[in-house]
Parts: structure tokens; C-alpha cells; sequence
């Protein structure tokens, strides 16, 4: 995918704050701190169209964006971190919830894991939602440059073992070096081209 324009939109945490539907979306989940920001700013080539921090947590509204005009990537809030009040974090679920199952325009969700590890009950919880509902999924392990080739290995077939996801539909990455970003993008453009058939 070349990128032409990448640029945000607005924020929201309820459907009348939601942007018009104009364009296939695609949402990006996972827990605090798994590399969400990093991953979407590498597969638009830009180094802060969404802001990435230290302190997990700050992402608290879905966030819009608009690529190329022809399609919205849709930034959801993390998920389970700690340190996060328990009002926002009890005000998180529906609004992440509402969102996924009443957007029209939802195409696809990447969800994101960190590859060093092992998925939670967090993380089981949304793969089971997002089946249920039977929205695709592109499912991504992200900080594989921190481990070597056969720790990556073993890694992923924890995951796979853990989530049900087969090991040949879970995409490695790295924001680093890149590695897998062509990968996730046929994926998003094969899912974007089937929706409109």
C-alpha cells in the first residue's frame, strides 16, 4: 500500500462522536503497551500520527484516521493495565464493545499481542467477542526483535496453543525493523477487497 495522506480525524468514546461513514474501517486492539501506536505509525509511514508513550494507559478515546481517503484506521484503547482508575477502565469495555459490534463500516480488527507474552483473560475474552460477533481478525505479535529466531518459534506456538489462532494466521512484527508490515497490509487490502464485493 502506497501512502499518500495519513491524518487524523477526531476522537470519540460514544456513536454521536463517531465520524461519518465514509470509508472501510479498520480497528486496532490490544492490552496497554503492546506496540499498537508503533504498528500504525509504520504501516503509514509516518512517525507520530498517533502518539506513542512510555506510560501505558493513555490512550483512553477511540481515535480516528483517515488513509488516503479511501479507508479509516480506528485506534481503540488499551486494555488491562493496572495503574489505569477504575473509572475509566469500567467505562472502557462498553465503549470498546459499542463500537465493534454497531460500526457499519468495521471490516476487520487487528489485535495486537506482545510476542515475549503469554495471552491473558483479557486477551482471550476479546479473541472470543470477536468470534462470536464474527468480525475477521488479523492477528499480530509485535517486539520480535527482542527475541531470537527460536524464541520467537517457541513463542508462537505458546500463543497458538493458548488462543486457538493457527500459527500460519498469526503475523510477526516488528516496528524496528519492519518485519511483517507487507504481510499485515496484504492482509488488510485482501479483507477491504472482499468487503466490497
Amino acid at each position: 500500500m502506497k501512502i499518500l495522506s495519513a491524518e487524523y480525524i477526531t476522537s470519540a468514546t460514544r456513536p454521536s462522536q463517531y465520524p461519518p461513514v465514509n470509508y472501510p474501517e479498520i480497528a486496532f486492539a490490544g492490552k496497554s503497551n503492546v506496540g499498537k501506536s508503533s504498528l500504525i505509525n509504520v504501516l503509514v509511514n509516518r512517525k507520530r500520527l498517533v502518539k506513542t508513550s512510555t506510560t501505558p494507559g493513555r490512550t483512553q478515546l477511540i481515535n480516528f484516521f483517515d488513509i488516503n481517503s479511501s479507508m479509516t484506521f480506528v485506534d481503540l484503547p488499551g486494555y488491562g493495565y493496572a495503574k489505569v482508575p477504575a473509572s475509566i477502565k469500567k467505562s472502557w469495555k462498553p465503549m470498546i464493545e459499542t463500537y465493534l459490534s454497531e460500526r457499519p463500516t468495521l471490516k476487520a480488527v487487528v489485535l495486537i499481542m506482545d510476542i515475549r507474552r503469554i495471552p491473558d483473560e483479557k486477551d482471550l475474552y476479546l479473541i472470543n467477542w470477536l468470534g462470536h460477533y464474527q468480525i475477521p481478525t488479523i492477528s499480530i505479535l509485535t517486539k520480535t526483535d527482542k527475541l531470537k529466531t527460536s524464541q520467537q518459534a517457541r513463542q508462537l506456538t505458546l500463543v497458538s496453543t493458548t488462543t486457538g489462532i493457527p500459527k500460519d494466521q498469526i503475523i510477526l512484527f516488528s516496528a524496528k525493523t519492519r518485519t511483517g508490515k507487507e504481510r499485515i497490509w496484504d492482509a488488510i487490502e485482501r479483507i477491504c477487497h472482499a468487503a466490497t464485493l
